[in-house]
Formats: structure tokens, sequence, C-alpha cells
């Protein structure tokens, strides 16, 4: 690693926040100032690639600068007053809990406005789709940054509007319905997290997530703890989601186009889970000790749901969507982050954090590829890419089949790859939950969640079986096999998958001494 002065990692990380909406303004201005292109479209989404490509930078930079010797110490931190009557500041810092996130969701938009410049999906205007895409990831980058309740809130809200326009006028089929269901669905939930927020500043007294993570609680009573979880939590399970709550994501996944498919499933759900263990588990813990037994409920419930609807759409004969499927998958993997949170452990919650960047690489892969099938065969339909298109995919275009298969076998938790870490140590989590927890409840939790491994074992290969092989029959369709710029946008996915999967020690060394310090009562 590299020696970086603090002022000039504080600038970084105002630049990673602020540069994506300065990006954005400049996408909508009559020239905007990106490379040159033969057209104003092809110009303005060599300026989504540019922006995005300087972000991405800046967040190597910031890593490579970054104190691993301290990964619980708060660094690169700004902090200014805002508003005072409120006691609201401009409070930003980042961590080794929050600075996977970050470069996460910086690699994943980049990869998309690549992916974006050599397929464009059809719509509006590239000027609106690029400047979109640049206020999502400012959004999203700084919910993983501000370290403000309400400055979180308002992060946690700015990526609604961009993700509602990106489904409703650039997805496909069904779109506005999608996206005014995921619009009502996540404001409700906010309506009623932004209660909670303000409980906690107002009886706490400030609203600064340092000094309420460092008061651990103590300045609120068990009752307003118990209020502020449910409140917040219900927010944050809408956004995670966590079932019940999740309806809004399978319609949102297949009518989004695939880079809005990506995002959502790469960055914005991981925005729910990071608000459980960045806000509730230091701030208000007597509170979510209440109610972690029902939030480990829900999630094994959402494990086991989540696997049965994708075992009903891959089965022969169910007019299964393949969009659909992975959307239900992911409700399924975010259930296992859920239970490593509600272990209260370091084991479960670094497995959570673990699983919630797997996901993020494996799913954003999953549905690159179903985008691209889609490009190619004109449908996402299971039926239909098996049978009438004959897409025996090993031997029409043998590169994608195989990173398809490939990201399959990730998504089931194959060892040496990522997905394996995360869901095992959230089980091992619950084998041992902490002290205050019924670790009866939580075997029991445990052994749920594992049935539910091999559930997800059975649709991934079932969905192998019926997309990639079988006989290539002559009279169906030529599909074109992976092209270079798909190349590029998958590789450092594929590259990533394996690496944490064989090295989980670099993410696992930056999350849990942060971890270890949250638990025991502050950030520092």
């Amino acid at each position: 690693m590299i020696d970086i002065n603090e002022s000039v990692m504080q600038v970084l990380l105002a630049f990673i926040v602020v540069g994506p909406l300065l990006g954005a303004a400049m996408a909508l201005l009559p020239a905007p100032p990106g490379l040159k292109g033969k057209s104003p479209e092809q110009a303005v989404l060599r300026h989504g690639v540019t922006v995005t490509g300087a972000i991405l930078l800046a967040a190597v930079v910031l890593t490579l600068g970054f104190d691993h010797d301290h990964p619980s110490k708060m660094q690169a931190t700004t902090d200014i007053s805002w508003i005072p009557a409120l006691d609201v500041r401009i409070h930003l810092g980042i961590d080794g809990i929050s600075l996977p996130l970050l470069v996460l969701t910086a690699l994943l938009t980049f990869l998309c406005a690549l992916y974006s410049y050599f397929k464009m999906p059809a719509g509006p205007t590239p000027k609106a789709f690029v400047a979109l895409l640049l206020v999502l990831e400012s959004g999203t980058l700084a919910t993983f940054a501000v370290l403000d309740l309400l400055l979180f809130f308002l992060a946690f809200e700015m990526v609604l509007i961009p993700m509602y326009f990106l489904i409703a006028r650039w997805g496909g089929e069904q779109r506005t319905q999608a996206a005014w269901k995921f619009i009502l669905f996540t404001l409700l939930g906010s309506v009623v997290m932004l209660l909670g927020l303000l409980l906690i500043g107002i009886k706490a007294g400030t609203f600064d997530m340092v000094a309420l993570a460092t008061d651990n609680g103590r300045s609120m009573t068990t009752s307003v703890q118990v209020i502020a979880v449910l409140a917040i939590g219900i927010g944050l399970a809408v956004k995670t989601p966590m079932w019940p709550l999740h309806s809004w994501l399978p319609d949102a996944h297949t009518a989004a186009p695939t880079v809005g498919s990506v995002l959502l499933a790469g960055v914005l759900l991981k925005m729910g889970t990071y608000g459980f263990v960045r806000i509730l588990l230091p701030i208000t813990p007597d509170g979510f000790r209440t109610f972690a037994p029902y939030l480990a409920a829900f999630a094994v419930v959402g494990i086991i749901y989540g696997s049965l609807a994708c075992l009903a759409l891959a089965k022969q004969g169910a007019k299964g969507d393949l969009k659909r499927l992975i959307a239900y998958s992911s409700v399924g993997h975010m259930g296992f982050v859920l239970l490593g949170i509600s272990t209260m452990t370091p084991t479960g919650v670094n497995g959570a954090l673990f699983a919630n960047i797997a996901h993020g690489l494996i799913t954003g892969l999953l549905f690159f590829l179903v985008g691209a099938l889609k490009d190619r065969t004109g449908t996402t339909d299971l039926d239909t890419l098996a049978e009438e298109t004959g897409a025996a995919l090993y031997g029409k275009a043998p590169r994608l089949g195989g990173l398809l298969a490939f990201a399959a076998v990730a998504s089931l938790g194959l060892p040496g790859l990522a997905g394996f870490w995360g869901e095992m140590l959230a089980l091992f989590g619950a084998f041992n939950p902490a002290d205050d927890l019924s670790r009866p409840a939580f075997l029991t939790f445990m052994a749920i969640g594992a049935f539910g491994t091999l559930l997800t074992a059975a649709y991934m290969l079932i969905l192998v079986r019926r997309v990639c092989m079988g006989a290539v029959r002559q009279e169906a369709p030529k599909l074109a096999d992976v092209q270079i710029y798909e190349f590029a946008a998958w590789t450092p996915l594929v590259v990533l998958t394996v690496v944490a999967g064989l090295w989980p020690k670099a993410l696992l060394g930056l999350t849990d001494p942060a971890v270890q310090q949250l638990l025991a009562g502050g950030t520092r």
C-alpha cells in the first residue's frame, strides 16, 4: 500500500461522492465535455465511461492509501457543520466495513457505463440515461460514506428517482407498473425509517453516527431503542429486500434494462443490509437484540421461499422468466446476509458483509449474462430459450455458456468461489449466536438455512441443464459468442469472484477488526 496524506484522502473521498453529480450536470449540457464521438449520443456515452472510470480510479487510489493496519479506524474523514440548529453535519469517512462496498459500487457503475456505450438500451436520449446513471452512483456512494443519520437518509432516498426512471423509460414490458411498485414500496418504507432516525437523534441529542455508535445506546432506554429498531428496520428491510416485503423486486428486475438490474442487485440491495450493520447494531443494540430472533426467522423463510420460487420457475413447462428467477434468488441470498447480521456475532456479521460483496459480483455477472442472452434471442423465457431457439449454449456459444455455468455454480456457493464464504460464515454465526440470544432457536434457523443451500444448488443446476446443455438443432437461430466489449465488462467480475473465493482474507482482514470494534461498542 502507499502512504497518502490524510488531506488528500479527504479530497479523494469527497470527489468520489460529489464527482458523479458534477458529471451528471455536465452530461446534460448541449456539448458534454466528454471524449468526442461520431455523434452527440456517442459523445455523452463516452462522457459517462470517463466519469465513472475516474471515480473508480479514485476509489482504487483511496483503497491503496487506506491504513490496512487499522481498518476499524474511520479514515479520510471530513466533518463540517451544515445545519447547526439540528446539529446536522457533512460528515464523511470510511472504514473496513464501508470501503469494500464503496469500491464495489464504483466498479459496477463503471462496467455498466462501459457496457452501455456499446449496447445502449432502447429508450429516450442517452443524455438523460447517463445523467441518471451518475446520480444513482452518487447517491449509492454517499450512502456508504456519510456518517450523519439525516445525510444517510438523504443519500438513501437519492437513488430512488434515477432508478425509477431507468426502469420506467428504458425498461421492457410492464415497466411502468414495475417502476411505480418499486418507488411506492421503497418510499413508504423510507417514511417509517425517517421517523425512527429522528427519534434516535432527538433522544440521543445528536445525529452523528460515530458519536452514537460510541455511546452504544446508553443515552436511550430499551423501549426507545425497540421503537427505533422497528421503524428503521422496516425501511431497511424493504430495500434489502426481506420477505415478505420483497414483492417489488421480481417485477423491478424483470422490467429493468440490463444495467438497471445489475445496479439494483449489485449495489442498491446492499444499502439496506449496510444500514442494519452501520446503524442498528451499534446504535440500538438492546432494541436490536429484542428483534434479532424475529429477523433471523424472516431471513430463513426468505431463503426457503426464494429457493422454492426459483425451483418453480426453473421447472420445465413453468413458463419461467430467467430474469425473474435470478431476482427471486436474490431474496434467498440476502436472507443469508440478514441471518448473519441477526446473530450479533463477529462471525455472522463478517459473513453477512462478505456475502454482500459476493452477491454483488456474482448476481451482477448473472444479470449481464441474461441481458446478453436476451439481446441475442429476444427473450428471457426459459421454455423458449431451451426449446424454440435451441439455445444449447455449450454448443452454440461455448464462452457464453461457460460463463453462465460459472456464475450459476458461484451463486450456489461452490467452495473456492466468493459465494461460499459468506453463507458458510452466516451459518457458523447461527450455530453459536450472541450470549443473550436463544441458541436452540438459532440452531433451528441454521438447519433451515443449510437446507436452503441444497435448494439453491438444485435450481441453479436445473437452470444450467436447461439453457446450456442439450442437442444443438441446426434450424435454430445462430448465437453470437462473447463480444470484446462484453469480455471487458465481465472479466473483472469473474476474476474478483475467484480471488475472493481463494483468498477470503483480503476482504475479511478489512471487515473483521471494524466489526469487532462495532459490536464491542463504537467506531472511532
